[in-house]
């Protein structure tokens, strides 16, 4: 039986997949879970002796359907729930250290089709749930957890937080170390969760703002839109002699940026950037910057030249979480715009990337496309190769001489990287290499092999 939980929570279509009932009974389980947790540990928190959740979600339309159907696990399990109502996912994971609360509740399905939904948990402080406590909710959730519940006063209450936003777009200006008097930013926020938020965060912080897709009406998130879109953005950008352009996912936990000139600057130049500025500033704790092994080479590089070391964790967030609490690292992310600086957020937060970048720009006066020439992407090509069973390709002796030949090829010029996915029966196969024709050509040459085993 497959996973409850993926790399990013329980997510699927809603109303499907991801029904009403189940939503209520991981909600359930989940308070259950830990606010046994927090009694082992003589954590009361917030409520005493009752578990506290703070609630949020995306402006997708079966969130409201969801949200209901959280609420009501949570209540029913006797915990206390604060509804903050749609807020971005760092948001909801800041109020959850904010308000002392043993749980947090996140209702989006980030970047996926409006269709789709998900639900993203926050133990106390706001971090993400270890893959021991998932396992725990969801073997409570399949058994159909039959703890008695609560009557009475012990019925959990539910109560809103008008100043949730408020809140949130003051904890990121108290993280702005620049004022962005002068700067002219385009943010696409992509119907979704930052709609409200982000405009206000950057005009707050000083910023003349231009808002493009930030009318949500719970059908149009991320519909050609977005950090998953970038064409529309590329083009205000220019139109309108800005600065530079932000464009958000869906529940804005990521965030990808546009130079003057029209040019993409994906998530290996912010971390560029945004590590030789803590770096200089004394801030970049052991000089040590986190990615995953989906970033450029160029990234690396870069900041061998620059003095920093890099520490590399597999694909996702919850790894380079895991990798920077370990190591107390200030700074890592993924090439997608996942960026975590964990003095300032316990989880992704694309708002808060966006103000750290946009302070560098002002406190330079040097170009958004000037500072990400620091790093040189080199030609990058990824394959999805569907196979017949992943296992047999990583045993394949036939495959591994195939790669170590295409590295030797290299010659330290680029490098070759296979994948098993981990939700589908594909192996991706990325190279990069000195120009995009030679990467292409190892790509397929590799692609084809790997399509071939058996």
């Amino acid at each position: 039986m497959a996973r409850l939980f993926g790399t990013d929570g329980v997510r699927g279509l809603a109303n499907a997949d991801l029904s009403p009932e189940l939503a209520t009974a991981v909600s359930a389980s989940a308070a259950g879970v830990l606010a046994e947790h927090a009694r082992a540990g003589g954590r009361r928190g917030a409520s005493g002796g009752r578990p506290l959740a703070v609630v949020g979600r995306d402006p997708r339309a079966s969130g409201e359907m969801l949200e209901a159907a959280v609420t009501a696990g949570l209540s029913a399990a006797g915990a206390d729930v604060l509804r903050v109502g749609v807020l971005p996912t760092p948001g909801v994971a800041y109020l959850t250290g904010e308000f002392d609360a043993d749980l947090g509740v996140m209702i989006s399905a980030s970047h996926n089709p409006m269709p789709d939904n998900g639900i993203k948990l926050f133990a106390a402080g706001g971090h993400k749930l270890p893959d021991a406590l998932e396992d725990e909710i969801e073997a409570h959730v399949r058994a159909g957890d039959a703890t008695p519940r609560p009557t009475g006063h012990d019925i959990g209450r539910v109560r809103d937080v008008p100043d949730a936003l408020e809140r949130y777009v003051a904890h990121l200006a108290s993280a702005t170390p620049t004022p962005l008097a002068g700067l002219h930013v385009v943010v696409d926020c992509a119907h979704g969760a930052a709609s409200l938020a982000a405009p206000r965060a950057y005009a707050a912080a000083g910023a003349r703002v231009t808002a493009l897709h930030a009318d949500p009406d719970g059908w149009n998130i991320n519909d050609g839109v977005g950090s998953t879109h970038m064409d529309v953005l590329t083009q205000a950008v220019v139109a309108e002699g800005a600065d530079l352009g932000i464009a958000h996912d869906g529940d804005a936990d990521r965030c990808l940026a546009v130079a003057a000139d029209g040019s993409v600057v994906d998530g290996d130049q912010i971390l560029a950037i945004l590590a030789l500025d803590m770096h200089e500033r004394g801030e970049l704790a052991a000089d040590t910057l986190v990615v995953t092994v989906m970033s450029n080479l160029g990234l690396h590089l870069a900041m061998a030249d620059a003095g920093v070391a890099l520490r590399t964790t597999a694909v996702g967030d919850r790894y380079v979480l895991e990798e920077l609490r370990s190591g107390s690292f200030s700074l890592g992310g993924e090439q997608s715009g996942h960026v975590v600086l964990p003095a300032h957020a316990t989880t992704g937060d694309g708002l808060l990337t966006a103000l750290r970048l946009m302070a560098r720009v002002a406190h330079t006066g040097r170009p958004l496309g000037d500072l990400a020439a620091v790093m040189t992407r080199l030609p990058q090509v990824l394959v999805n190769v569907p196979v017949a069973d992943k296992a047999a390709v990583g045993a394949s002796t036939e495959v591994a001489d195939a790669v170590a030949a295409a590295e030797a090829e290299l010659a330290g010029r680029g490098r070759v990287l296979l994948r098993p996915s981990g939700t589908e029966q594909l192996v991706r196969v990325m190279v990069e290499a000195p120009t995009q024709v030679v990467a292409g050509q190892v790509a397929d040459r590799l692609a084809g092999l790997v399509s071939s085993v058996r």
